[in-house]
């Protein structure tokens, strides 16, 4: 917080990142009004992720080549765009869901190269000493913001309609635009040069770098599973809320608070931490993927809320480890391209999983869908620990540690 720059950026995002997860909830619980359909909501995350699947890869070459700053304008200044497109359809009552759909893929298409811009403008803000600082006062922001947002949406939702929720979001976007217009860029920490790749050269080799480092093969591994099979709670709690537990928008967004809370308090305690460790990482994705099973045959509103605040507890912990170990591993050329390999890990199988869940709890219920995440999350986190623990073994312990902990971004 002694950085000019970020005290501006996170005083921004505080109110911009509220009113984000004002939109998810009540976009999601606004689908289910139209289609009463659960497997409508993972068509939803099928248009919100495609972007991430086929353009994702090639994110991080464009944040190595362009200015981080100016980007992140471009990206803030186009989700205003779409939010307003959301709140006018919403309130004007012509809402279709085949308009939701375009509206979430082209949301998704400007995250695309919002999150790994935001990642490098905060590297540029605050520098490699206060980075791991930095990222870690960045997830818990993401996190408090997760407990807020879904509460306020919830209450917002029952009195005035998703419309409402969609237009304070539109009215967020303005916090940090002013506060990124009031930067001043002779404070930013100066990059190596270095020859801007072309994008895909420069996608090739992020690849060939990774491939190549053990560790981060292993983590890429287990967020591709985590992310494909248990981590699609934009599709699961709001079917939880509406079908399983029969409650209406006010209990869903106070169920995702708890989960926001969870995380939150997983968030403090990686940065707490100090560094990166493998042995949370794993422990976080136990606790998260353990929680999810214990959460498939609850039929009791208290009780679920109870099973998801341990989840974003767990959540926060191995998803902190596992990006901040990606991102202070990674050579400054290439900063931006690792980062966007482990967002596509992260992101870019979100198409497949979102149906997949909204299919799941189609046939089986919400009660089918955690079973499934529970089961392969335990047995991909059980097998990482294992080639882990190989590892530990093969090579001699490291003298120099890697500093922790870090924030994903996600469904």
């Amino acid at each position: 917080m002694r950085y000019r720059n970020y005290r501006l950026f996170f005083s921004g995002q505080i109110v911009s990142q509220t009113g984000s997860w004002m939109q998810r909830i009540a976009l999601g619980w606004f689908v289910l009004q139209l289609t009463h359909s659960a497997f409508a909501v993972g068509v939803m995350a099928l248009a919100q992720f495609l972007p991430f699947t086929i353009f994702g890869l090639f994110a991080g070459v464009l944040t190595d080549r362009l200015d981080a700053r100016r980007l992140v304008i471009g990206t803030q200044a186009a989700q205003l765009a779409t939010a307003v497109a959301l709140a006018w359809i919403a309130i004007a009552h012509v809402a279709q869901p085949w308009m939701l759909y375009l509206i979430a893929f082209l949301n998704g298409l400007v995250l695309v190269l919002d999150v790994p811009s935001r990642q490098q403008l905060t590297y540029r803000m605050v520098g490699r000493e206060a980075l791991p600082n930095a990222i870690a006062l960045n997830s818990s922001l993401f996190n408090a913001s997760r407990i807020f947002g879904p509460a306020i949406a919830g209450t917002v939702y029952g009195f005035a309609g998703a419309g409402t929720c969609f237009l304070v979001n539109a009215i967020s976007f303005f916090a940090v635009l002013l506060s990124l217009f009031a930067m001043r860029t002779r404070d930013f920490y100066v990059l190596q040069e270095f020859e801007r790749p072309s994008i895909f050269r420069g996608t090739l080799e992020g690849l060939a770098y990774v491939r190549k480092q053990p560790q981060m093969m292993l983590v890429i591994g287990l967020t591709l599973v985590i992310s494909t099979f248990s981590f699609n709670f934009n599709v699961t709690l709001p079917v939880l809320a509406y079908s399983t537990l029969r409650t209406h928008a006010a209990v869903y967004g106070v169920l995702s608070a708890l989960f926001g809370a969870g995380a939150l308090v997983g968030a403090l305690s990686a940065a707490a931490l100090g560094r990166a460790s493998a042995k949370v990482m794993v422990a976080g994705s136990l606790l998260f993927t353990g929680s999810e099973l214990l959460l498939a045959p609850v039929h009791s509103a208290l009780l679920a809320g109870t099973l998801l605040f341990f989840t974003g507890a767990g959540f926060t912990a191995w998803s902190a480890n596992a990006n901040s170990t990606m991102q202070l591993a990674a050579p400054e050329r290439m900063r931006g391209r690792i980062i966007g390999i482990y967002f596509y890990a992260f992101n870019g199988t979100g198409p497949a999983a979102g149906l997949l869940a909204g299919w799941l709890c189609a046939k089986g219920g919400t009660e089918l869908a955690f079973v499934v995440a529970g089961v392969v999350g335990i047995a991909g986190t059980l097998a990482t620990a294992a080639r882990l623990r190989r590892r530990e073994r093969a090579v001699p312990r490291e003298t120099v540690r890697t500093p922790a902990v870090g924030l994903t971004a996600r469904r």
